[in-house]
């Protein structure tokens, strides 16, 4: 089965090749997945979804979707698209406005328009204001009107951009459910947000754009936990354990109740527990060093082109990490 997104080696160029806004930049998005794309404004995002949406062509490079290339119709039909800053006719009503828009989408049958249109606006909490006119929506209605548009026609991949911005908590996590709802039943679901938190919590894959270049990709897993950094709750004095500890680490940094550690591999981390056990000490927990996406997000974009933490660490470690807190 193709991916539900290829790009190869895409760039492309803006004012005869003055502007980059996007470098030799390749991605793949497996099916029924939810992806996030993140990265700082002026990052190459937008110009890469509307590459994907046919809206633009590449300078160089290609890009699929499904297998099919972009710049055919066909690619666009299993493709729903919510933009971040969209302008619906505030003339027309919410009813109005699914018909119109699955009547774009070729649902030609107007029985099938008016059921998927009752089935998404109730599942938007948007039924009871079916019939009242868009120029009366508030900012979070009309974010929910239009993820109801985006899915009017039941498209295989839903691009989303800032899909709950200005929608309040509870209605953030009625969107989550719809999003991991709509994953469940097989669909894939491309993500751009600002709000990280959010992407950490749904997202199952996760690629970092900086200046038009891919800086990192990756479960938000391995973005967020290093294989070489951990927190070790020990037994013991201070004098016992960390001689130990420095003897084998990179890094050591005491804290109230446990010791957090920087290792060159899994080998030396063995080895410090070796050494530990043969003091006599007693080891608790053992546990891997997690930290937030948005703190990931940071080190990647302020020029550390690294999918993982681990030479973060390691250049802490070289720059002197080993005083205690």
């Amino acid at each position: 089965m193709p991916s539900a997104i290829h790009a190869e080696n895409i760039s492309r160029t803006f004012s005869r090749g003055k502007i980059r806004a996007l470098q030799d930049f390749s991605l793949d998005v497996e099916t029924g997945i939810i992806f996030g794309l993140l990265g700082p404004n002026g990052a190459g995002k937008t110009t890469f979804i509307k590459i994907l949406l046919g809206l633009t062509r590449p300078s160089t490079g290609s890009a699929t979707l499904f297998g099919v290339p972009t710049e055919r119709y066909h690619a666009r039909k299993r493709i729903g698209y919510l933009p971040e800053n969209h302008r619906f006719p505030l003339f027309l009503t919410g009813s109005q406005l699914l018909d119109y828009c699955g009547r774009l989408s070729g649902m030609h049958s107007k029985a099938e328009r008016e059921t998927r249109a009752e089935l998404l606006l109730k599942r938007v909490n948007m039924w009871q204001w079916r019939n009242t006119r868009i120029k009366k929506y508030s900012k979070g209605m009309m974010q929910r009107l239009g993820l109801a548009q985006a899915l009017i026609h039941d498209p295989d991949l839903i691009f989303l951009d800032e899909p709950t911005d200005g929608i309040d908590p509870i209605g953030r996590k009625e969107v989550r459910d719809l999003l991991l709802e709509l994953k469940n039943s097989g669909k894939t679901i491309f993500l751009n947000s600002h709000l990280l938190s959010e992407v950490e919590t749904i997202c199952d894959q996760v690629a970092i754009l900086n200046k038009g270049k891919l800086v990192s990709q990756g479960s938000v897993h391995e973005l967020t936990t290093s294989d070489r950094r951990f927190q070790l709750y020990i037994e013991g004095t201070p004098q016992q354990i960390e001689p130990v500890l420095k003897e084998h680490t990179q890094s050591v940094i005491a804290h109230n109740d446990h010791y957090e550690i920087t290792v060159r591999d899994n080998k030396a981390l063995n080895a410090a527990i070796d050494s530990l056990r043969q003091q006599g000490l007693l080891i608790e927990a053992i546990i891997p060093h997690k930290q937030s996406l948005e703190d990931s997000f940071f080190q990647a974009v302020r020029g550390h082109s690294e999918t993982d933490l681990n030479t973060l660490f390691e250049t802490k470690a070289k720059t002197g990490a080993n005083d205690a807190d």
